[in-house]
C-alpha cells in the first residue's frame, strides 16, 4: 500500500480540517447525551471540510483515516449526514477521563508483557535526516536520492512513510518534507492512530486531535509529548517498546526511532515483504557516493556547474568552509560529520548542519549500544541479492588458484 502512494505535491489541507475539528470538540471523545447534537454538527463540518479537499488528498494516508473515522463516529452517535455544519465548542472533559488514565493493563507495556520471564529485549535504531542520510536498523549508513514517497517502516504494528522533495530547483538534493506514521490498533491497548507532519507543520497531536491511544483501557501506552513547540515532538509507544523522535530543522523534517528487534521483525511474510528503508536500506540505484564530494577539486567543479542554482541558497560553501562549519557542532569526523559537509556543499543551507547535529543527539539518546554511536564505514550492500557482488573477488581468486595449480600440473606432465 505504501509503495503505491504517489509523491505529495498538491495542497492537501487535511491538517487544517483536523485542527478545526479539534478546536470544535476540545478533545472530547465521550460527548454526553445533551452534547450529541453539537458533536454531530462538528462531525458534519469535519466531513464537509474533508470533501472539499478530497481531490488533492487522494493519496494521503491521514485523509483516508479521517474519512473512515468520521463515518464510524457518525454511526456510533446516530448522527445524520444532513444538518447544520457550524462548529460549536464542547466543554473540556474533567480530570480522570479515559484520556488521563494511567492504569494501563500489563499487556500494554512491552517489557512487562512480552519479556516477563526472559532477558531484556535487544533494541535497534533507525534514523533519517538531511539530504537524506539513512542509518538502518543494522547500522548501515547511506546517502540516498529517494525522491517522492518511500516507506521507512512497515511491520505488524506500524507503518512510517516519508516524502522527499528537491531542496533547490533542478538539484538532485532532496530532503524530507512530509512524514506519516500509522500506529495500528492493538488489542485492548490502543486504537489505530495516524500522525502526520509536513514542512512548517509539526503537530503535537495525532490527526484526530488526540494525544494518546484513544478510548481503550491502555490508551496511555501511546502518547505524544511536545518537547519544543513546532520543532521537536516525541512519541512513546510503550505497548511495542518503541520511541519515535520527529524534528523540524529549518524547513525539513528528521526522523529517529528506537524499536525492539522483535517488533522490527514482526511481519507476516518477511521473504516477500516489500522494500522498506529502515530494514533493507535504499536500493543501489538510489544511493549516492559521497566520496566524490570530499576533494576541493570536486567542490570547485560542482560550484561552476551549479552556478545558476546556488544563489538561491543562503550561502555557497567551499570544501574548507563546509568542514570548518561542521566541526562547530560535530567535532568527530565520522559519517555524521561527512554528511554535514556533503549537505552544505550540495545545498548551501546551514540548517543541514543542525539536522546532522540533532540526528546524532537522537542516536545518543536512542541507540542501545553506546560503542556504536559513531560510524565511519558506509555499507552499500544489505540484502542477499545486493551482497552477491562482494563475493566475486573471492570467486575470482579461487578460479585463479585453480588455474595456477592446473598449469603447474600440466608442466610436470610435459
Amino acid at each position: 500500500l505504501l509503495l503505491s502512494l504517489p509523491a505529495v505535491t498538491s495542497p492537501c489541507n487535511i491538517l487544517k480540517c483536523n485542527s478545526e475539528y479539534l478546536a470544535a470538540t476540545s478533545g472530547s471523545h465521550h460527548p454526553g447525551t445533551e452534547e450529541v447534537p453539537e458533536f454531530c454538527t462538528a462531525l458534519r463540518a469535519y466531513a464537509h471540510c474533508t470533501r472539499s479537499t478530497a481531490r488533492t488528498c487522494r493519496g494521503d494516508l491521514a485523509y483516508h483515516s479521517a474519512v473512515h473515522g468520521i463515518d464510524d463516529l457518525m454511526v456510533q452517535h446516530n448522527c445524520s449526514k444532513d444538518g447544520p455544519t457550524s462548529q460549536p465548542r464542547l466543554r473540556t472533559l474533567p480530570p480522570g477521563d479515559s484520556q488521563e488514565r494511567s492504569d494501563s493493563p500489563e499487556i500494554c507495556h512491552y517489557e512487562k508483557s512480552f519479556h516477563k520471564h526472559s532477558a531484556t529485549p535487544n533494541y535497534t535504531h533507525c534514523g533519517l535526516f538531511g539530504d537524506p542520510h539513512l542509518r538502518t536498523f543494522t547500522d548501515s549508513f547511506q546517502t540516498c536520492k529517494v525522491q517522492g514517497a518511500w516507506p521507512l517502516i512497515d511491520n505488524n504494528y506500524l507503518n512510517v512513510q516519508v516524502t522527499n522533495t528537491p531542496v533547490l530547483p533542478g538539484s538532485t538534493a532532496t530532503a524530507t518534507s512530509k512524514l506519516t506514521i500509522i500506529f495500528k490498533s492493538f488489542q485492548e491497548c490502543v486504537d489505530q492512530k495516524v500522525y502526520q507532519a509536513e514542512m512548517d507543520e509539526l503537530p503535537a497531536a495525532f490527526a484526530d486531535g488526540s494525544k494518546n491511544g484513544g478510548d481503550k483501557h491502555g490508551a496511555n501506552s501511546l502518547k505524544i509529548t511536545e518537547k519544543v513547540s513546532g520543532q521537536h515532538i516525541e512519541i512513546q509507544a510503550k505497548y511495542i517498546g518503541t520511541t519515535i523522535v520527529v524534528r523540524q530543522v529549518g524547513r525539513y523534517l528528521t526522523f529517529a526511532v528506537r524499536m525492539p528487534e522483535e517488533v522490527v521483525n514482526a511481519v507476516e511474510d518477511r521473504d516477500n515483504q516489500g522494500l522498506y528503508l529502515c530494514l533493507r536500506g535504499c536500493p543501489l540505484n538510489q544511493q549516492i557516493d559521497v566520496q566524490t564530494f570530499r576533494s576541493p577539486q570536486a567542490t570547485e567543479g560542482r560550484t561552476r556547474r551549479k552556478g545558476p542554482i546556488l544563489p538561491a541558497a543562503p550561502e555557497a560553501f567551499t570544501y574548507e568552509t563546509a568542514t570548518a562549519k561542521c566541526r562547530e557542532k560535530l567535532p568527530v569526523e565520522d559519517l555524521y560529520f561527512q554528511s554535514c559537509v556533503f549537505d552544505l556543499l550540495t545545498t548551501g543551507d546551514v540548517n543541514f548542519m543542525l539536522a546532522a547535529y540533532y540526528a546524532f543527539e537522537d542516536v545518543k539518546m536512542l541507540h542501545s549500544n553506546k560503542d556504536k554511536l559513531h560510524l565511519y564505514e558506509r555499507t552499500r550492500d544489505l540484502t542477499p541479492s545486493n551482497a552477491a557482488p562482494s563475493r566475486r573477488p573471492r570467486a575470482l581468486l579461487a578460479l585463479w588458484a585453480a588455474l595456477l595449480c592446473l598449469s603447474r600440473w600440466w608442466s610436470v606432465l610435459l
